[in-house]
């Protein structure tokens, strides 16, 4: 198993910014004897982190290296700050454009993978769930599939809060650099809910979708009306709830089976 840390100046971010990597290309001939996963092309996914994390915390809280041998899989955990993933007003603050386009050329030009999307795929949690939904359904002709757990779906919370609001993550003043105008945000490309309207006004494919959060998470009405939203929209997603809170035990539990779930 090969470890990248990849520090490169990016154009998106107006920085120099790093994205760690995992990458099952040097694995001994015995290890593959068997694995049925190795009789095809390499998949890739790019898994991004929580609010207040980094590009480490799936290498250090998770499995992660042990499944991408496993199934066949390189995985790029880029760093989105506390960004959402969004592409936020201001030079040097496009999060999305930065994760959906500009590493993706960049894996594809430096290491020749993810040159497909049916072999590309985007998750992440809480926050960074979030972001995978948003960012696969911002550029549905790049990932096939999005997996997002625990995913920190606050958009129909944070819509009419005013300027004296304060919450145990962030401010008024926080939610408004990151997500824009509030008071906009029904109807704003930085709601994963007015995305899937308008791809389906365009009628263009909206990628598959695997859901799953803790039934003790404190994010758990939100993804249960995301779900029902998508079901109402007759979106194809994938909803598991069990026993769990927002913590790494269940996002490793469900790690695996998310990755079965995208190769199948």
């Amino acid at each position: 198993m090969a470890l990248f840390q990849v520090d490169y100046y990016s154009r998106s971010l107006e920085k120099s910014t790093c994205f760690h990597m995992v990458l099952p290309n040097d694995v001994h001939p015995m290890m593959k004897e068997g694995n049925e996963n190795y009789n095809r092309k390499m998949k890739t996914l790019f898994l991004l982190h929580g609010y207040s994390g980094s590009s480490k915390d799936w290498l250090l809280g998770s499995p992660i290296q042990e499944l991408a041998l496993k199934y066949n899989m390189a995985v790029i955990m880029p760093s989105g700050d506390n960004s959402f993933y969004l592409d936020a007003k201001g030079t040097g603050r496009a999060y999305c454009k930065f994760v959906g386009q500009e590493l993706v050329d960049y894996i594809r030009n430096t290491f020749n993978i993810a040159m497909d999307k049916e072999d590309t795929f985007i998750g992440g949690l809480s926050m960074g769930g979030f972001g995978a939904i948003h960012t696969g359904l911002f550029y549905p002709e790049t990932f096939g599939k999005i997996v997002a757990l625990s995913s920190a779906l606050i958009i129909r919370k944070i819509m009419n809060i005013t300027e004296d609001f304060t919450d145990a993550i962030a401010d008024y003043d926080y939610y408004t650099s990151v997500f824009g105008n509030l008071d906009e945000l029904e109807n704003s490309v930085n709601n994963p809910e007015y995305l899937v309207k308008k791809l389906k006004e365009e009628n263009k494919k909206i990628p598959d979708i695997y859901m799953a959060c803790g039934t003790e998470d404190f994010l758990i009405e939100d993804n249960r009306e995301f779900y029902k939203f998508l079901k109402d929209e007759e979106v194809d997603v994938k909803y598991i709830e069990s026993p769990g809170a927002h913590t790494w035990d269940f996002w490793s539990s469900n790690l695996e089976p998310s990755i079965q779930w995208l190769l199948s």
